[in-house]
């Protein structure tokens, strides 16, 4: 917004005026920059949940599952592993023939040699213990397996 500055001549001089308007850099719109900023929240807001990626597994129900304290390494088995081979250790997909490596570089710093799988309900037992014979190979001492508690009908 233009200040207008009084000159003190008292309607004198050149002009005529006794005012003179001047702009001040101190006031800097902001409004475009708080429109441009909300424009980009709203877009990553939007774009953020499609980012994620994983394996849709659907997970045996138990009715007596205890929840899991510690920070544990997942390996996801998905209902298609008997055609893909595909397994997911964490956020990594890759095939089951890496897995005993993969889960040994997992593993190297921790003190707890623990993994957790999370199969589909619809899988094979064969597939299950298939992976389980690769963690073995990789080091870890203990399989664990994920459920979520059954649904109350």
């Amino acid at each position: 917004m233009p200040k207008v500055h009084n000159t003190g001549a008292g309607g004198g001089g050149r002009r005529g005026r006794g005012t003179h308007v001047g702009t001040s850099l101190s006031e800097i719109n902001v409004v475009p920059l708080v429109d441009v900023m909300l424009v980009l929240l709203i877009i990553f807001m939007v774009t953020a949940p499609m980012m994620q990626q994983g394996l849709a597994v659907n997970l045996p129900q138990a009715r007596r599952a205890d929840p899991v304290a510690a920070q544990p390494v997942y390996v996801t088995v998905p209902a298609n592993f008997r055609q893909t081979q595909i397994v997911q250790l964490d956020k990594d997909e890759f095939r089951v023939e890496l897995l005993a490596e993969r889960a040994r570089q997992a593993l190297l710093m921790r003190d707890d040699k623990s993994v957790f799988i999370r199969t589909d309900g619809d899988g094979r037992i064969q597939d299950l213990l298939d992976v389980m014979d690769k963690l073995k190979e990789g080091g870890v001492e203990k399989v664990g397996v994920m459920t979520k508690p059954m649904e109350r009908r």
